[in-house]
C-alpha cells in the first residue's frame, strides 16, 4: 500500500511540474502499460482529470506567464534581428519615454512602414495608457480623449480624437456594454466583445500598435481591454464635410450639379452611385511617413490595361515622402516626375459623372483624401481641351461647341505672334488682311506692350482669386478703366495690343483645363519673344521645337499628342466630331483596354 501510494505520489509530482505535451505523454504511457492490474484504471483515470484541470488552469490562470512568456521570446527575436544581445533589456522593459517603432524617440515617426514588422499592443492597460501619453500626446493635446471605464469586471479604455468621432454610435456602444456583468464574459473577453457586446457595423480586432495609432488618427474609436494584447478598433469617424457643390471650373448648362469635396468616403460613393459595376475596384493605400494621406485607386477590373494599372501602383508605392498635406498636386509630382515641363500630364476633374465615363473607357482614376480634385491617368493634349459641356447638348450643337474651343484654344497659343509676325513684316501680309497693323506703335516696344499685358491679366487674375465676391465687380470696373482707357490714352499701348490681348485672355480662360491654359500661356510668351527677336526663323524654329517636344511627351507610357501621333484616324474623327452615343462603339486605343467594344453589336 504504501508503495502504491509512494508511486501515485511520484505520478502526481509528474504532472505538477510537466508540460501539457509530457502530461499527453505522461497520461498515454500510463494507459497503455500492461504491466498493471485491473485496479489501475482508476489510477488512470485520476491521472487524465488531473491533465484536465492542469490544462483548464493554464488557460485560466497561467494564461498572463504564458502571454509574458510570448512577449520574453518575440523581445528576443527582435533583439536578435536589432543586434542587441549584450544588454538583454526585452522591448517591453524599455523606457517608457521611447515612441513608436525601433526609435522609440518622443516626436519621432514610426518605421513600422520601412521595416516592415509590426509592433505589438502592451497586454496591461497601464502600460497602454503610458503609451499613449508619450506617442499620442494624451494629456498634453486636448483633442485626444481617453475614456476608462469598467464593464463585467474588465477595465477598458476609449481613445478617439474630438472632432473626429461620431457621438451617437459611441453612445450606443456604451450602452450596450452598461449591461455586461461578470458572468456574461468567458476567458477570452475581446471575442466577447467583438463577437456579442459592441453594437457597430464597422469593427475589427487589431494586434498591430502603429496600425491602430493610424487608425484613430484617421477617426477611429480604439477599444482597449486590460489582459489584451489585442484592441478592438470601431469605424466611428465623422470627419467634418461640406455638401457637394457644382464645381466652378467645370459648370454646365444641362447635367448634374453635384461635385466631389474634400471626403474620401463621399466622392467613391458618388462614382459608386453612377457605376453599379461589380468589377469597379477601389484600392485603398497610405502615403506619407507623417500624414497617412488615403489614396485610392479605382478602375474596372475587367477593363483596365493591367500592365497600365501595375505601373501606377508601382509610382504611387515608390512614393516615400514626409506627407503630403497638398495632396494631389504632391502625389502627381512624386509619381509623374515631369521636371520642368508646363504641360499637364494627368487630367484632373471635379465632376463624378466625367470620372464614371473615363472608367467606362478603361482609365485608372486615383482619388486622394481632402482634395475636391480627382487625376485620370492617362491623358493627352487632346483631352484636356474637352469638355462636359459638349456631351450633353445635341452631336451637332457639341461638335459647333467643340470647334468653338479650339478656335478659341489655338487663337490663345498663335494670335498674337502671327500679329507681331505682320507687324513687323508687312509684306508677308494677305491682300484680305491689309488692315492689320497699328497706325502707330506708342512709346514702348510692341514686345515690352505685350509682356506687360500679359503680366497685367495674370495680376487680375490673381486679385479675382484673392478679391471677396462683393468687390469683384468694382475690380473689374478699376482694371477696365485703367487699362482699357487711361493706359491707351498716356501712350503705355496701343489699341491693337490691347484688343489681341484681350482675345487671347479669352481663349484661355475657354481652356477647360487651368493647367493647359497656364501652359499655353508660356508656349505664346517663348513664341512672342523668339518672333520679335528673330522674327519668321524664330516663329517657324519655335513652333516646330514646341511640336516634337509634345509629341515625345508621354503620360504613364501613352503618346501625349495621340491621336495625332501617332495618327488614328478614327480616334481623331472623335476628337474633331462629337459623335452620337449609338454610333460611339469603340474604346479608345490608347488606354489598350481588354475589351474594346463599349456595347453588343445590334443586328
Amino acid at each position: 500500500m504504501d508503495k502504491d501510494q509512494e508511486q501515485h505520489n511520484d505520478q502526481g509530482q509528474d504532472y505538477k511540474h510537466a508540460s501539457i505535451p509530457d502530461m499527453m505523454k505522461l497520461g498515454n504511457e500510463r494507459s497503455t502499460d500492461t504491466d498493471v492490474d485491473i485496479h489501475s484504471s482508476g489510477k488512470r483515470k485520476r491521472g487524465w482529470r488531473q491533465v484536465k484541470e492542469y490544462i483548464h488552469a493554464k488557460q485560466l490562470v497561467g494564461g498572463e506567464h504564458q502571454e509574458r512568456r510570448e512577449e520574453s521570446r518575440y523581445d528576443q527575436q527582435q533583439n536578435k534581428e536589432e543586434g542587441q544581445h549584450g544588454d538583454g533589456q526585452p522591448l517591453h522593459a524599455r523606457s517608457k519615454t521611447q515612441g513608436r517603432g525601433k526609435s522609440h524617440g518622443k516626436g519621432q515617426s514610426s518605421k513600422q512602414g520601412q521595416d516592415g514588422r509590426e509592433e505589438r499592443i502592451p497586454s496591461d492597460l497601464d502600460d497602454v495608457l503610458e503609451r499613449l501619453k508619450n506617442e499620442l500626446g494624451y494629456g498634453t493635446s486636448f483633442d485626444v480623449v481617453v475614456r476608462e471605464m469598467t464593464f463585467g469586471e474588465r477595465r477598458v479604455a476609449f481613445v478617439f480624437m474630438n472632432g473626429l468621432a461620431k457621438d451617437t454610435l459611441q453612445t450606443e456602444v456604451l450602452k450596450r456594454l452598461t449591461y455586461l456583468q461578470p458572468d456574461d464574459l468567458s476567458s477570452d473577453a475581446l471575442h466577447a466583445f467583438l463577437d456579442m457586446y459592441v453594437p457597430a457595423s464597422q469593427v475589427k480586432s487589431e494586434q498591430d500598435w502603429n496600425k491602430l495609432l493610424t487608425g484613430i488618427l484617421s477617426g477611429g474609436t480604439a477599444l482597449f481591454i486590460d489582459k489584451e494584447a489585442t484592441a478592438l478598433l470601431i469605424d466611428a469617424k465623422n470627419f467634418p464635410a461640406r455638401s457637394p457643390d457644382e464645381p466652378s471650373l467645370e459648370r454646365v448648362v444641362r447635367g448634374s450639379r453635384d461635385g466631389f469635396v474634400e471626403t474620401l468616403m463621399m466622392n467613391i460613393s458618388l462614382v459608386r452611385r453612377r457605376l453599379r459595376d461589380p468589377q469597379l475596384r477601389y484600392e485603398l493605400v497610405q502615403i506619407g511617413e507623417r500624414t497617412q494621406t488615403d489614396v485610392c485607386i479605382a478602375y474596372i477590373d475587367d477593363l483596365v490595361d493591367k500592365e497600365l494599372l501595375k505601373s501606377i501602383k508601382e509610382k504611387i508605392s515608390m512614393v516615400k515622402v514626409d506627407g503630403i498635406p497638398l495632396a494631389d498636386k504632391q502625389l502627381e509630382e512624386a509619381t509623374v516626375k515631369r521636371g520642368w515641363s508646363p504641360f499637364p500630364l494627368v487630367r484632373y476633374s471635379e465632376r463624378p459623372d466625367v470620372v464614371a465615363s473615363h472608367l467606362l473607357e478603361g482609365a485608372v482614376v486615383v482619388f486622394v483624401d481632402t482634395s475636391p480634385s480627382v487625376m485620370i491617368l492617362p491623358t493627352t493634349y487632346f483631352d484636356l481641351m474637352q469638355h462636359a459641356e459638349e456631351n450633353r447638348q445635341t452631336p451637332f450643337i457639341g461638335t459647333y461647341l467643340r470647334w468653338v474651343r479650339f478656335i478659341g484654344i489655338f487663337a490663345s497659343l498663335f494670335l498674337l505672334p502671327l500679329w507681331l509676325l505682320f507687324v513687323i513684316h508687312p509684306e508677308l501680309k494677305p491682300q484680305a488682311l491689309e488692315f492689320l497693323g497699328p497706325s502707330k506703335t506708342g512709346k514702348l516696344p510692341l514686345l515690352v506692350q505685350f509682356l506687360l499685358a500679359e503680366v497685367g491679366v495674370d495680376l487680375l487674375r490673381l486679385a479675382s482669386v484673392h478679391t471677396p465676391t462683393s468687390l469683384a465687380t468694382a475690380m473689374s470696373l478699376v482694371s477696365a478703366i485703367l487699362i482699357g482707357d487711361i493706359a491707351v490714352q498716356t501712350g503705355i499701348f496701343v489699341n491693337e495690343v490691347i484688343l489681341y490681348m484681350s482675345v487671347a485672355a479669352i481663349g484661355m480662360f475657354a481652356t477647360p483645363s487651368y493647367e493647359l491654359g497656364l501652359a499655353n500661356r508660356i508656349v505664346r510668351l517663348v513664341l512672342i519673344t523668339l518672333v520679335a527677336s528673330l522674327q519668321v526663323p524664330g516663329f517657324i524654329v519655335g513652333t516646330t521645337v514646341i511640336l516634337l517636344f509634345l509629341c515625345m511627351e508621354r503620360s504613364f507610357n501613352r503618346p501625349y499628342m495621340w491621336p495625332f501621333i501617332p495618327f488614328d484616324f478614327r480616334a481623331m474623327m472623335n476628337i474633331i466630331f462629337r459623335t452620337p452615343v449609338l454610333q460611339n462603339r469603340k474604346r479608345p486605343n490608347l488606354l489598350r483596354p481588354q475589351q474594346l467594344d463599349k456595347m453588343p453589336e445590334t443586328e
